[in-house]
Formats: C-alpha cells, sequence, structure tokens
C-alpha cells in the first residue's frame, strides 16, 4: 500500500511560498496575454497545487510516463492555467509554452488534454468525471498491486453533480484508501454562491456519510494541508480534504468576487495584479 507522506520541515514553507508567488503571476500573465481563462478557481488553487506537485506527489518530469508514479486528476478542468504554471514550474514542459494558452495549435488548450500535455493524467473539463477517473485508476493500483496514490482536486460546484457521488459511493465500498479527493471550497461558482445556487453545506457531513475519512483545512495554510495529507497515508479508507479558499486569491480586486470565474484580465489589470503579486511576494519574505 502507499506509503505515508513526509511532513516537510517548517524551513522550507518560504520555498514554497515563493513557488506558489511565481505561478500566480504566471497564471495572470498567461491570461492577460490569451484573453480568455478562468482566474478565479485557478488562483484558489495554487496551494494545493504547490504542495502535490512540490512535496506530495511521487512524480518525475525525466519520466512523466513512469507505472509507479503518483496520479493527480484536476476535475475543475477549467482552473487549468494553474496546472500549466505548476507542471512548467516542476519542469515537465518548458516555461515558453505558457506564452500560448488558448491558441490555435498550442497544446495549452482551455481544458487540459492528456494526449498534448506532459504530466496531464487525464482531459478534463466535464465537471463531475474527475472522481469517477480517480477511482478506476486507484481501483487499477490496487489490482497490481502498485504502491502510488490517486488525487484528484474538485470544485466545490462541481460537488452538485450527482456522478461525484455515485464514485465517492464506490470508492468507499471498495475501501480505496490510495484514494484522495480534494474540494476547493472557495464557496463560488459561475453562477454565484455555491449555497445560493444548490446549497452544499453541511459539505464534511456529506463525504462522512459516504464512507470518507474526512479533514477540513485552510487551502492557503501549507502547516495545514501537508498535516492533512501526512494523515492520507495512514486512513484505512478514501479520504477527503475539504480545502477552504478564496477565490482569485492574492489579487485585492478579483477576491471573493465571483466576476472573475472567467473573465480574463486586461493589459492594465495583468500589470496591477501583477504588482500587486510582485509587492506581497517581497513583503512576506522580507
Amino acid at each position: 500500500m502507499p506509503s505515508a507522506v513526509k511532513f516537510p520541515v517548517p524551513g522550507k514553507y518560504r520555498e514554497l511560498e515563493r513557488k506558489a508567488c511565481a505561478i500566480r503571476q504566471d497564471v495572470i500573465r498567461m491570461l492577460a496575454t490569451a484573453g480568455s481563462g478562468h482566474p478565479g478557481g485557478s488562483l484558489s488553487a495554487v496551494e494545493i497545487l504547490t504542495a502535490l506537485y512540490f512535496q506530495v506527489l511521487r512524480v518525475d518530469p525525466r519520466q512523466p510516463d513512469d507505472p509507479e508514479r503518483d496520479r493527480f486528476i484536476l476535475s475543475k478542468g477549467h482552473a487549468c492555467p494553474a496546472l500549466y504554471a505548476t507542471l512548467a514550474e516542476r519542469g515537465f514542459f518548458p516555461l515558453s509554452w505558457l506564452e500560448d494558452l488558448r491558441r490555435l495549435g498550442s497544446p495549452l488548450q482551455g481544458h487540459p488534454d492528456m494526449r498534448k500535455v506532459p504530466g496531464v493524467e487525464m482531459s478534463t473539463g466535464s465537471l463531475g468525471q474527475g472522481l469517477s477517473v480517480g477511482v478506476g485508476m486507484a481501483l487499477a493500483g490496487r489490482l497490481r498491486e502498485s504502491g502510488y496514490r490517486v488525487y484528484v482536486l474538485l470544485g466545490d460546484g462541481e460537488c452538485q453533480e450527482g456522478q461525484v457521488w455515485e464514485a465517492a459511493m464506490a470508492a468507499a465500498h471498495y475501501r480505496l484508501r490510495n484514494l484522495v479527493a480534494i474540494v476547493d471550497r472557495n464557496g463560488l461558482q459561475i453562477d454565484g454562491p455555491t449555497e445560493e445556487v444548490l446549497a452544499l453545506e453541511p459539505l464534511a457531513d456529506k463525504w462522512k456519510a459516504f464512507g470518507w475519512s474526512v479533514i477540513t483545512v485552510n487551502g492557503h495554510d501549507f502547516g495545514e494541508l501537508f498535516s492533512a495529507f501526512e494523515s492520507v497515508g495512514y486512513a484505512r479508507r478514501p479520504t477527503a480534504i475539504i480545502a477552504r479558499t478564496v477565490k482569485g486569491k492574492g489579487v485585492s480586486f478579483m477576491e471573493s468576487q465571483v466576476d472573475w470565474h472567467g473573465k480574463a484580465p486586461n493589459r492594465e489589470q495583468g500589470e496591477q495584479a501583477l504588482r500587486e503579486l510582485q509587492e506581497r511576494g517581497e513583503a512576506t519574505w522580507r
């Protein structure tokens, strides 16, 4: 079975904070250049992705198809700018690729394509499907007696999809302890607050009722994230991590604003966002 995740020393958090800030800046540059895309849910997931790709996941950019690698599925595929930036910063492909987001012929499409982008495990975009794929991958790992673990990042609005709960029920039935669902609980979806569109709370209790171990964390706090990921190694059933986040995190005029779900910044807004991120980073590390 998969081994427990190693808890990083606190001194490494500064390095991870720097990387998260770089990824946020990559996201803003990509979207401002492309003129389209989804900043809100991309920015809310940055610490989650940074923690996974720079500490938790057993992956090697030089061997992206290693059969023993851990798997990550971005079920909320519209947040792919954050995944692309993370993969590039991790070395799966050149950073220069980010300049061509959503351009005709570019491998970096508006939703991730596993056939074109190194490191992408599953083509996603139709919400609700990622966890089902994760169940299949986790079952395959068990059948092969492999030690890999499968992580699936879902949007909170996505949890309104019935297929998510069918997959959750199957995962608990098969006691897939090598499967981890992470819910980016930023509270907003394209039509407004999740609790007004279709209420999800009590969300933690729902996952528990479906037979999952549940951990609720601050999704922007590396300490809390790593504590949750560490505990996964000792679970006897699938684990759901509900990560409470801020949509548009890091950019003042985007934070907690539903309008920035799927609207790219223009040039001036992009420059302002980059200045804020750079200043915030300098203040944090000073």
